[in-house]
């Protein structure tokens, strides 16, 4: 029996399960993926929008503004890399000027500080944009964020306070009784958990329909991007919007905090939840509105697409709230952009105005907020690095050349709280395999310290997935 169980470690989850760690409760979270922030927090724009964009009075103007200025200190305790780079809105015809001065009017509405430039500074700022722009609309508190260790390192400062986790946990049925709800997943186990959060992303309507009909329906909304290898010109300093439409706030071109730079992404609904396939008709558009805003978009430098899913509710807004049929089942539905941003501003609503009228919520005094830091050997002098790398030989043998990862960060990640089982999941906490050959060089050594680490069968380590396996056979000399 636990006080709480959160359905879904996607990054508000995650958050959410920190947040609750705070307090002196018993704390499950359930995740149905081999790892945390596996499907919607691993596939997204990584942008901490300002919150100029979302209609005011709304939940997601709220929590966007509130979400944004807690990312430093957030980001700072759970050692997340995040640069406050800031985005430009640009109108590239005439016509399209007017809907500068809304967005500017809408902004000032969220308390957001905003700047409309003229033609002439947004191309001082950006030499790069279409020369013929006409202007565009400044917001210098947006920035970027490393989407994959926040979720990781959330999830891993919530366990560190007393959080369990259960992966590879599908739920499959809620049941009420009593005063307390029993939760069956499909491996055969069950839960029993006095109050039940859902944040399963694009699954969370179908979670809340397991305990009432609901009046609001999800639609997945598939986003595909390129990504760009690193180079040396800079394309871009800021995160480059167009002009929001009804779909969304359209194709973006922005720097990633890897050092590559991502495109996209485009915005179909799709029937199914799962499709994070990429195809060329959408790939070509993209390419086409993108070079519209920056021409000179080098795409022979792209190394990767992909795509994720986000949870589109019907409502327009985020469904947060109690069941009607019980204050004891909270709902966090809809979760979509701006989401990430307002993760951190998520959590501590749901907590403050939902779970604290529920259960007593007393101050968990052993509450640490900080991950344990990550040594950064990018930051370090020639000296410092080589003197670290005396005491830490580990930290000097590189086993992803493309993005300089060392078996040092790997066997770091592997002994914390929540280790990387899969090869995605060391992927999203090192970069190791996020290069030009993608994997090509590093995936096998990869493969082999997971193998070795949790003495799973070099033919049973898994990509991402359950049966995603990249040796589908036993090598000779292998397990």
């Amino acid at each position: 029996m636990f006080d709480v169980v959160v359905i879904g470690a996607g990054v508000v989850g995650s958050l959410v399960a920190r947040k609750l760690s705070s307090y002196q409760l018993s704390i499950a979270v359930l995740e149905k993926e081999p790892d945390v922030g596996n499907v919607t927090t691993m596939a997204n724009s990584a942008i901490v929008h300002s919150g100029y964009d979302p209609v005011p009075g709304t939940l997601k103007a709220k929590l966007n503004v509130l979400g944004n200025k807690m990312f430093d200190k957030l980001c700072e305790e759970l050692d997340v890399e995040m640069e406050r780079i800031g985005s430009l809105t640009v109108a590239l015809y005439d016509e399209q000027l007017p809907l500068l001065n809304k967005l500017a009017e809408r902004s000032a509405q969220n308390g957001v500080e905003v700047k409309i430039l003229s033609a002439e500074e947004t191309l001082k700022l950006e030499p790069h944009l279409n020369p013929q722009v006409k202007g565009s609309l400044l917001a210098p508190t947006a920035g970027i964020v490393n989407p994959f260790t926040l979720s990781v390192h959330a999830m891993e400062n919530a366990v560190d306070n007393g959080v369990k986790l259960f992966l590879n946990e599908k739920v499959v049925n809620i049941n009420k009784k009593g005063d307390f709800y029993s939760i069956n997943c499909e491996s055969g186990n069950t839960y029993e958990a006095k109050v039940i959060i859902n944040a399963a992303g694009v699954y969370s309507d179908e979670i809340h329909k397991m305990v009432e009909p609901i009046d609001y329906s999800i639609t997945p909304r598939k986003g595909e991007y390129f990504i760009l290898d690193h180079y040396t010109d800079d394309l871009v300093k800021h995160t480059i919007f167009p002009l929001p439409s009804e779909k969304g706030k359209g194709i973006l071109v922005t720097p990633s905090i890897g050092g590559t730079y991502l495109i996209g992404p485009s915005a179909e609904a799709m029937p199914s939840k799962d499709d994070v396939s990429t195809d060329k008709p959408t790939l070509d558009e993209i390419r086409r509105q993108a070079l519209d805003m920056v021409p000179s978009i080098p795409f022979n430098q792209v190394i990767r697409t992909f795509a994720g899913t986000r949870p589109t509710p019907s409502t327009h807004d985020f469904v947060i709230g109690y069941a009607k049929c019980d204050n004891h089942f909270i709902n966090l539905s809809g979760i979509e952009s701006p989401g990430l941003v307002s993760s951190p501003a998520i959590a501590e609503y749901v907590v403050d105005e939902y779970v604290s009228k529920v259960l007593n919520l007393k101050p968990n005094t052993n509450f640490n907020p900080n991950v344990k830091k990550r040594p950064n050997l990018a930051k370090m002098s020639v000296k410092e690095k080589q003197e670290f790398i005396k005491k830490n030989p580990e930290y000097g043998q590189i086993i992803c050349n493309c993005e300089k990862v060392s078996l040092g960060e790997i066997l770091f990640e592997m002994n914390t709280s929540v280790p990387p089982t899969t090869i995605k999941a060391v992927k999203k906490r090192t970069r190791a395999g996020f290069g030009k050959c993608q994997g090509g060089f590093c995936q096998p050594l990869v493969i082999k310290l997971i193998s070795e680490k949790f003495n799973i069968p070099l033919n049973k380590v898994l990509f991402q997935k359950a049966g995603s396996f990249v040796v589908p056979y036993k090598v000779k000399g292998g397990k």
